[in-house]
């Protein structure tokens, strides 16, 4: 239950929401990510790590480029619902 409370939190900010409904059709660089939420690369940056932290994304690093992606499957299935 903690997770999943957890993963809520973290999905009830706007931009970190708008950032997971981006990555559901697959892994993109950061550089792809700030120009399609309109915000500073700094502030993606920081709302990344706190998705990251709290369990809803992986990174990978490539280089100077860092990749993110979807972590937790059920993200997915609540994005569907959702709509």
């Amino acid at each position: 239950m903690k997770d999943s409370m957890k993963i809520l939190k973290a999905l009830s900010d706007e931009t970190r929401f708008n950032i997971v409904k981006l990555l559901v059709d697959g892994e993109r660089c950061v550089c792809e990510i700030f120009p399609k939420i309109k915000r500073t690369q700094s502030t993606v940056s920081i709302h990344l790590g706190k998705l990251e932290s709290s369990g809803v994304l992986k990174s990978r690093r490539e280089g100077k480029r860092i990749y993110y992606s979807i972590k937790n499957l059920k993200i997915k299935k609540i994005l569907k619902v959702l709509g």
